[in-house]
């Protein structure tokens, strides 16, 4: 095994005499002003360089955004647009918005996205289900429209003569000049539904939109779904005052997907012709974009099995189409949004896990030549940009070590790969799209987030939010209370490496043992062992202020480790990744300071699921357990994200039985918890009734917390503060108070 300590700015403050250092306590933790700081969000390069813009909360209410923007040329931040200018009221959200929103995590109001126009003089706003374009010349907004239907999904056209969105399951488009609307599509009803993205597309799949614009705004492809074949569930929301029943239609595993098409539809003419997806219709189309070519239309068509992935080309002048590359796996191929068509009209660069890490592949779209651009056992996170004119690409990837994530700069046609960002540090960037520089957002595990504004080559330009530590700032008086966790190695069953974290107390006392929490989520597309900044974490030096070690392992199907890392869960789920989590209590059982018997675990989502798992199956290990919306049965959940794992269930049921907790309730020995919303529409409640009926038939003790109104993110600071003292308390009881 391996410990070490990362480098980095430690988060310690000269507190002036009249402040003095303090514990967290829960309520503070959730309150306003957050502890973190306030960092600027969806921060943007205007299109012509000469602004950064990004969304702040207002200095009354940090949860609604105003656009600002910094200017390069005076240095100056200031309110571009301030969102009550455009819409003051209370906002009214369709079903369809509120459920995007918390699939996106999405807590905020006012102005919670933006687009610009190519040309960088106007703004698109979607607000309170209306849309206002904003002119930049004369500082004022248009409203476009103005129905009792929302208009949802808008989007500004390449050439920036429309604005697109859909309303009522149809696309539209309003000429901006003319201010003229025009209906697209006229068949969306019922279970039809154009230029919209289905369940598992938004809520697997990480795409959020059903149509795309043609370069040169004389079409849109989009998709047209039907979901009449598709189970209809009826789903209940419990909140505190009435019970809502939704008719939804839910793709369970294995059971029908919608039947989906892919159209292009003309501007001028409104007709419409259908792409020839082949025969086989139980597919997936999981990303459309369209190439330099404004008839050149590329699709990826991937297996119901998520084995195969075809990228295909569609000339739609030719009437004709060819595959252009095949991605095959025995296990599954993993989705990507980094296809990037050249402006040369000739080539493309592709990223793949052809090799068992995600590297970077230039494609001819000539004779199919293939040049491999980046190698090595390490990934790439995504393109960040591509500057032609200079012939680089600008990545984010992991070269240096899995638990940062930097920016690299790699020649278009191959050769040394540069590094532009400082080690010791997790960096999130947006790459101006010029080459001429980049927006830094910096953290690490002991350093709050700043955002940096560098140039090309990595040097500092400015600091465009420094979030320190004075005497101003809401974490001050606490920073001097929180501790550096000790990061490190243990090596799983397979030889493969296992990172750690281990939270403890400043001060161990000599010859005392201290109860462990072991922070869990272990589940596939997340990583929790990193050397980042993240407001969660304070909760584990809450907890570490309370007497407690808290302990994080990332195990075998954690991302951004290779396919060979990922793919041992694959036909049966929480086996190997419950097998890693007992090698890290097998190595907290060697601390001479850590009391073996008093281990407990606590996770959320696919974390309460192994929550569940470790104490019905690992009874020995774990003395209690906090399970938060937990899934108990995979074939109650959906067939995009399930099936890639476990196949399908008629092929693999022995699969789904073995990965479904309730074989194992007769195991239960130590004191468990479950909590859950009751409008989860993720992760239904059914999961945990289900439970509930099963551990009170078999006489099995286990306390429950529900939360009325609830959704799967578990919003709130009523809510949060609550959840979190029950926690707190129910390991008190369970793992403190007997000692």
């Amino acid at each position: 095994m391996k410990k070490t300590i990362l480098s980095g700015v430690i988060l310690c403050a000269s507190l002036s005499p009249h402040l003095q250092a303090q514990n967290l306590t829960l309520p503070r933790l959730f309150a306003e002003p957050a502890l973190s700081g306030t960092a600027p969000k969806s921060l943007a390069y205007a299109p012509d360089g000469s602004r950064i813009t990004y969304l702040k909360g207002k200095a009354k209410d940090a949860n609604r955004l105003d656009l600002w923007q910094y200017e390069l040329a005076s240095g100056k931040h200031s309110v571009l647009v301030d969102s009550d200018t455009l819409f003051s009221g209370t906002e009214v959200l369709s079903d369809e918005e509120k459920a995007r929103r918390e699939r996106l995590r999405l807590f905020a109001s006012g102005i919670v996205s933006y687009q610009w126009s190519k040309d960088g003089q106007a703004l698109l706003f979607p607000l309170n289900g209306d849309l206002y374009h904003y002119q930049l010349s004369s500082k004022k907004a248009r409203k476009l429209t103005e129905t009792e239907a929302f208009e949802t999904d808008a989007q500004i056209s390449p050439t920036g003569r429309f604005v697109s969105f859909v309303r009522d399951q149809n696309i539209y488009v309003i000429d901006l000049k003319s201010g003229k609307e025009t209906q697209l599509t006229s068949d969306g009803k019922g279970t039809v539904r154009n230029g919209m993205a289905e369940f598992v597309a938004q809520e697997e799949m990480g795409r959020m939109t059903g149509y795309w614009w043609a370069p040169d705004d004389s079409k849109i492809a989009f998709t047209q779904f039907d979901e009449a074949i598709v189970p209809e569930a009826v789903r209940n929301e419990i909140y505190a005052d009435e019970i809502k029943l939704y008719n939804q239609r839910y793709p369970f595993a294995g059971k029908s997907n919608v039947q989906i098409k892919l159209g292009v539809v003309g501007i001028s003419n409104q007709q419409i012709n259908w792409v020839d997806l082949g025969q086989e219709q139980d597919i997936y189309l999981p990303r459309v974009q369209w190439s330099e070519n404004p008839n050149l239309l590329s699709y990826q068509w991937q297996s119901r099995d998520q084995q195969r992935l075809e990228l295909r080309l569609a000339d739609l002048a030719a009437g004709q189409q060819k595959t252009v590359l095949t991605e095959t796996s025995k296990t599954w191929v993993n989705l990507h949004d980094d296809l990037h068509f050249l402006k040369d009209k000739k080539s493309f660069v592709w990223a793949s896990e052809r090799d068992g890490y995600k590297h970077l592949y230039l494609y001819s779209m000539q004779d199919g030549a293939v040049k491999q651009l980046t190698s090595g056992a390490w990934i790439v996170n995504h393109i960040e940009s591509i500057d032609e004119k200079a012939g680089q690409i600008y990545f984010s990837g992991r070269k240096d070590t899995p638990l940062e994530s930097h920016l690299y700069r790699v020649p278009v046609q191959g050769g040394e790969i540069v590094r532009l960002t400082e080690a010791g540090s997790n960096h999130q960037v947006v790459v101006a799209k010029n080459g001429s520089g980049f927006i830094d957002t910096s953290s690490a595990v002991v350093k709050l987030p700043s955002v940096t504004l560098r140039d090309q080559q990595g040097k500092a330009v400015t600091v465009l939010a420094a979030n320190a530590l004075d005497e101003q700032h809401p974490l001050t008086a606490f920073a001097p209370e929180l501790v550096t966790p000790v990061f490190g190695t243990l090596k799983a069953s397979d030889g493969q490496t296992l990172h750690y974290r281990l939270f403890a107390p400043k001060q161990l006392t000599a010859g005392k043992k201290y109860p462990v929490v072991v922070g869990v989520y272990g589940g596939p597309g997340a990583q929790r062992v990193t050397n980042s900044w993240s407001g969660k974490d304070l909760y584990f030096q809450y907890l570490v202020q309370q007497g407690y070690l808290v302990f994080q392992l990332d195990n075998r199907g954690s991302e951004n480790r290779g396919k060979a890392f990922e793919d041992p869960i694959f036909g049966k789920l929480a086996e190997i990744e419950l097998e890693d989590q007992k090698t890290g209590v097998d190595y907290l059982r060697t601390l001479p300071y850590v009391d073996a018997s008093r281990i407990g675990i606590y996770g959320h989502s696919y974390g309460g699921y192994m929550t569940i798992m470790a104490m019905l199956r690992a009874g020995d290990y774990f003395a209690a357990g906090v399970s938060g919306a937990p899934v108990t049965d995979w074939a109650l959940y959906d067939s995009h994200y399930t099936e890639r794992y476990l196949g399908h269930p008629a092929k693999n049921a022995a699969g789904y039985k073995a990965s479904s907790v309730f074989p194992y309730v007769d195991g239960l020995k130590g004191k468990l918890l479950i909590y859950h919303g009751m409008a989860d529409d993720n992760v239904l409640f059914t999961h945990s009734t289900k439970l509930f009926s099963v551990l009170q038939s078999k006489g099995k003790p286990f306390e429950m917390m529900t939360y009325p109104g609830s959704k799967h993110a578990m919003f709130g600071q009523p809510v949060q503060t609550h959840l979190h003292q029950t926690i707190t308390e129910f390991f008190d009881r369970t793992l403190k108070a007997s000692k």
